[in-house]
């Protein structure tokens, strides 16, 4: 959980989610339960941790971190991933940050109708 800063941040209990995360190279659908960590409002930034599913069977640990700037003319969105690999033989997850790159111009899309 986020820690309690000078910035207003709101705890929450991890609510676990089934979200399908990524498609690997081959083509297939990967699925991974996560939990959201932490929501700070006042930065516009969520925090997903992965519990279980095909992510780990390729990584220790992924966090994944999502932040809204909103200021200036245009928002800008940055996906971060925080990932311990199994191995070395494991690619880093460009295909998952692909995926979260298309659905992020996708919901901008949407919203600018």
């Amino acid at each position: 959980m986020l820690e309690e800063t000078k910035s207003k941040r709101v705890k929450r209990k991890p609510v676990p989610k089934l979200h399908l995360l990524f498609v690997d190279p081959n083509g297939k659908a990967k699925v991974a339960k996560e939990v959201i960590d932490g929501v700070d409002e006042k930065n516009k930034t969520v925090i997903f941790r992965v519990i279980e599913g095909d992510l780990l069977e390729l990584y220790k640990s992924f966090v994944a971190t999502l932040h809204v700037d909103t200021t200036g003319q245009n928002n800008l969105v940055t996906w971060t991933f925080e990932y311990e690999k199994r191995s070395e033989d494991v690619e880093d997850p460009n295909t998952l940050m692909d995926f979260v790159i298309k659905l992020t111009k996708d919901i901008e899309t949407h919203h600018l109708k």
